[in-house]
């Protein structure tokens, strides 16, 4: 592993200074691109207007005439996090603005898979839908809106992914990734997508004088789902995106959230009125996401529909016992995936440029996951496969990827695609993250294709571990106080959360619970507590750590901690 310390620009940190930002905080915003305090005003009027998002104006319109004329509108979510909030601030939304008859259908991901599909058009007809709109899914939909065109519906797809060479003929499409659309903030989630719909529509109702009556709803009581879902898609949180979860924040911290919110913080032993961005990727999001890889994402999205405290409670329950059963399952699975993985090559020597490996007894709904601690422990370019479950497609594999910084997966699976026609059934994602289905007698063609292109695209700076930090941790901030400063700001993907980094000297260490190693460390000549989770190798009495700041609370009393994330060893 190789640290680096980030650029800090002294003129911008003297600048966001003098504007009365915190002198640390001030540090760190300036090696993350921050140019001046006026960026860092997470005010509601300070998000980018929906107008400036192609494809609003002709949603807004459509579904201002389904609710005048009391349409059947049906909602196909997606069976993520952010696949589940955004189908819950859709139904939320739509009801606020005067929707009277509202529903959802999410697809199985065994038997559906991803996606607005010709099947799942035909059931929502089947419902007596007359508009059909699709949240965090769509985009890739050719067939499906085909369909649900040809059955007499009106659909509208809000989206995000990258779409392909073809797009549906939907009746509308807001994605900020489509041809066309200029808008500033291409990294929204599904859910915040759906939330600008919803602003879009509720300006046209108004201009229909739909409110001339009564109060214009308040569609600020949605942020808390968008934050969630905004953070637990791990999209980059550009300024707007921070000013969406920054707002959520807020309000859940204030205790004004849906009550299926605070039963997760209840579930998961988070207190809500001190919410973080760590929460919601670490603590929710997981919870929801455990649903749809083993169960019934309808759990989840009812978790965050329902106004009933008691209900809510006893779904939060249900998913924190469903994702229990997915930690089980993922521990046997990453155990087993990271053996075939290391198989691949010899005992210090270098793993190949990509890692593909498939078990038949794999679970299709965690491959995701262990695909990304295998790219996690050996720095290259992941994918897992599973036996498919569906009906009917038992001879097909379903496979997971994540990757590394400079390797665009969803691109490279393109170019799989076009240099072995036909061995790609299906695949889609993102730079970071995506997916693809193959058959069983493929999988080889495959694996050598993915390594190909990655020992084409990759090189040695890329194909080796770099931790940025923000360096050396002034003395003066090395107190208790310095992490609650840190937990009340927005941090997450393309706006990492601080890591410090310097050489410390190592006064003890110790392994506790056979997994971790707790450390005694000394800096600027006083003692300070470390923990390195999941690392078991002693470390040199001298040695360049990086680092997080963490408070270790036991009996009543609050602790600085540092949270060792990687070591720079001598060579």
């Amino acid at each position: 592993m190789k640290i680096l310390a980030r650029d800090i620009p002294p003129r911008t940190v003297w600048a966001l200074e003098q504007a009365g930002v915190h002198p640390l905080l001030a540090r760190l915003f300036a090696a993350r691109g921050v140019q001046a305090a006026a960026e860092l005003d997470d005010g509601l009027a300070q998000l980018l207007p929906p107008a400036g998002l192609l494809g609003t104006r002709e949603a807004a319109l459509l579904l201002a005439d389904a609710i005048g004329r009391q349409q059947r509108i049906c909602v196909v979510a997606d069976y993520d996090c952010d696949g589940a909030t955004a189908c819950a601030v859709a139904l939320r939304g739509l009801r606020m603005l005067g929707a009277q008859q509202v529903s959802y259908l999410v697809p199985d991901r065994v038997v559906d898979g991803y996606g607005l599909t010709a099947a799942i058009a035909e059931r929502v007809h089947q419902q007596g839908a007359q508009v059909l709109v699709t949240v965090d899914n769509g985009i890739a939909s050719v067939d499906g809106v085909a369909r649900a065109k040809a059955l007499g519906m009106t659909v509208i797809v809000t989206d995000h992914h990258l779409p392909a060479a073809t797009l549906p003929a939907a009746d509308a499409i807001v994605n900020p990734n489509q041809p066309g659309c200029s808008f500033a903030s291409k990294a929204m989630a599904g859910v915040g997508v759906m939330f600008y719909v919803l602003m879009a529509l509720r300006a046209e109702l108004r201009d229909r004088g739909a409110f001339a009556d009564m109060a214009q709803p308040r569609l600020d009581s949605l942020l808390p789902l968008v934050a969630l879902g905004t953070v637990a898609d791990v999209v980059k949180l550009d300024a707007n995106n921070r000013r969406l979860v920054a707002q959520g924040l807020r309000r859940i911290r204030a205790g004004h959230m849906p009550p299926g919110l605070g039963a997760l913080f209840s579930a998961a032993s988070r207190r809500a009125a001190t919410a973080s961005t760590f929460d919601f990727g670490f603590a929710l999001g997981p919870r929801i996401n455990a649903a749809g890889r083993l169960a019934d994402m309808t759990i989840g999205i009812e978790c965050l529909l329902t106004d009933d405290t008691l209900l809510a409670d006893t779904l939060a329950r249900q998913l924190d016992a469903i994702n229990r059963e997915r930690r089980d399952i993922e521990t046997g699975m990453r155990e087993h995936a990271m053996l075939l993985a290391e198989a691949l090559f010899e005992e210090g020597t270098e793993p190949p440029p990509a890692v593909s490996v498939f078990d038949p007894d794999f679970h299709e709904g965690v491959v995701g996951i262990v695909a990304s601690r295998i790219k996690d422990k050996l720095h290259r370019p992941s994918f897992v496969f599973a036996a498919s479950s569906a009906p009917g497609h038992e001879h097909e594999l379903k496979g997971s990827g994540r990757s590394i910084p400079g390797f665009h997966l969803r691109d490279a699976l393109d170019l799989v695609a076009k240099r072995h026609p036909g061995v790609l059934i299906k695949f889609g994602g993102h730079a970071m993250a995506a997916g693809c289905t193959i058959a069983l007698d493929d999988f080889e063609v495959f694996e050598q294709a993915l390594a190909q292109v990655a020992q084409e695209w990759l090189d040695e700076r890329t194909l080796t571990r770099q931790l940025e930090t923000d360096g050396p941790l002034p003395v003066q901030f090395r107190h208790a106080e310095t992490v609650d400063t840190l937990n009340s700001q927005v941090w997450g993907q393309g706006f990492a959360p601080p890591t410090f980094s310097e050489e410390l000297e190592i006064v003890s260490q110790r392994l506790v619970g056979e997994k971790h190693l707790s450390l005694k460390l000394r800096h600027h000549g006083e003692m300070v507590d470390g923990i390195w989770f999941g690392h078991t190798e002693p470390l040199p009495a001298k040695v360049l750590l990086a680092y997080r700041l963490d408070i270790n609370e036991w009996q009543g009393q609050r602790k600085l901690q540092f949270l060792v994330e990687g070591a720079q060893l001598p060579s």
